[in-house]
């Protein structure tokens, strides 16, 4: 219980309105501290509470915990004709893909998103995640990575694809959350965009929601305000809507989406040859995927949810172990192998069409934790979505095997976990990348053993291996370095 405050406060009742709308969802409690606040902090609690689309967070409170109680649909593995593997792809499907892609690219109909809306807690940093550098010789930042792959793939695609007729610049589109989007501004301000142009990017925030009792009742962070936390990245369809940027997507003749999260070292942004076979198929969505490493690597798994059914996502907690390590007696591979790696394709039509219907659905994760509140640490739940909630709203969806030492490189934990860690991803660029030098006929000294070091090349030089050869043929590199313009 709070202390009395020492000034005088006249008692006067909540807004006898708003407390009738709270009651009629249940949520009265959230005025139960009325008589201690002082003038300020209740005009504080009413600015709160009428800033809560209290209809739609009822809504979404009652469909979420109902769903938790209903049966989950059997699941299948994804048939072996909804995904592309590395072993099957022809030289000649590459380089189609490739020429496909480059060429939606030049006429300006890719666009990028990057769901940026985590700070580095786990790192060790309360920035922006994608501020975060993870000790590569040229000292970049995960955001400055990705911009560098962006001014790359420009640059290509008007040599490849547009004739001599300039660069045409992808617009990339960042969703930050309210703990994020200040810092991540200033950070590309103070950059400078990193070489893209300021009306290239767009940054939009993800949306809040109150966190709740075991019971769907609003936890109170303090007595004054609602504990909320950001909606999952799942929030990106609705932000989408309400920031009205399928609006502009469509304005400026976007007709695809590549959307990925930003804690991914080795991501391909704007890959064209992903975006080539996702036009080649015709489909409304697809997902990159990895193989499973082991039977009990902590990952998400693409599945088929019913007989016939449409593709989607069951998390590692969900998986009965039975089925993680089941074999394919044909292939030799695990039955549930496709990881999600958040690495997607969208077409626009379909993101208007997921952000409808879910939001018409109303069906979110509770995500049970510690959350602070006036009575110190309550369990309670917060509200998620995430994007692969979008996959069963399309009987279109294919997956695109690619390897993961060449796209896959997670920087989620602090250095000294066991796994996904700055260091571990800094040694998978460089590792990667020592590998295209020496393809393109350069050599390497190293005064470290070299499984501990490479070199990094610069994005600007190179996207994902090609045209080295004059930077690198006949040369020694001494690692670590950076190798660029």
């Amino acid at each position: 219980m709070r202390e009395p405050s020492m000034e005088t406060v006249p008692v006067s009742p909540p807004p006898q309105a708003l407390l009738e709308r709270l009651k009629d969802y249940g949520q009265e409690d959230a005025f139960s501290l009325w008589d201690e606040l002082s003038s300020e902090e209740k005009d504080l609690l009413v600015k709160d509470i009428e800033n809560i689309d209290l209809p739609r967070i009822d809504r979404i409170i009652r469909c979420s915990f109902h769903s938790q109680g209903l049966p989950a649909a059997a699941i299948e593995p994804v048939p072996e004709s909804c995904v592309s593997t590395v072993e099957e792809r022809t030289m000649e499907d590459r380089e189609k893909w490739w020429k496909m892609g480059m060429k939606a690219i030049a006429e300006g109909k890719l666009g990028v998103l990057l769901l940026s809306g985590g700070q580095g807690t786990r790192l060790g940093s309360s920035d922006p995640k994608g501020c975060f550098n993870i000790g590569l010789p040229s000292g970049k930042s995960l955001f400055h990575l990705q911009a560098e792959r962006i001014l790359c793939i420009q640059r290509l695609a008007a040599i490849t694809a547009n004739e001599g007729a300039g660069i045409v610049p992808i617009q990339w589109y960042i969703m930050t959350s309210p703990f994020t989007d200040e810092a991540t501004r200033k950070y590309f301000e103070s950059h400078k965009y990193f070489g893209l142009e300021a009306d290239q990017v767009t940054f939009f925030q993800q949306g809040t929601i109150p966190c709740v009792s075991k019971d769907g009742r609003f936890i109170m962070e303090t007595p004054y305000r609602v504990a909320k936390s950001p909606d999952g990245n799942g929030g990106v369809y609705t932000a989408l809507k309400s920031s009205r940027l399928l609006e502009d997507m469509n304005s400026r003749g976007i007709k695809f989406v590549d959307c990925y999260g930003v804690d991914n070292a080795l991501v391909r942004v704007a890959d064209p040859t992903f975006l080539g076979y996702f036009i080649d198929k015709g489909v409304s969505a697809a997902a990159k995927v990895v193989r499973k490493a082991y039977p009990q690597e902590k990952v998400g798994v693409f599945v088929r949810r019913g007989k016939g059914g449409p593709l989607a996502v069951v998390e590692y907690s969900e998986l009965d172990p039975s089925l993680s390590s089941a074999v394919n007696q044909e292939t030799g591979r695990l039955r549930f192998c496709w990881s999600n790696v958040c690495l997607h394709m969208f077409t626009v039509d379909f993101l208007n069409q997921v952000a409808n219907g879910l939001e018409k659905d109303s069906i979110y994760h509770l995500a049970e934790k510690k959350i602070p509140s006036i009575h110190g640490q309550t369990v309670g739940y917060k509200l998620e979505q995430f994007i692969f909630d979008a996959f069963p709203y399309t009987p279109s969806t294919t997956l695109f095997e690619v390897v993961r030492e060449e796209e896959f490189a997670p920087v989620k934990n602090s250095n000294g976990s066991n796994f996904d860690t700055p260091d571990s991803a800094k040694l998978l660029v460089l590792r990667l990348h020592t590998r295209w030098v020496v393809a393109a006929g350069g050599f390497l000294t190293h005064s470290v053993p070299l499984y501990a070091t490479g070199v990094e090349v610069s994005p600007l030089c190179s996207y994902a291996g090609e045209n080295l050869e004059s930077i690198c043929r006949g040369r020694t590199f001494h690692a670590p370095c950076e190798i660029s313009f």
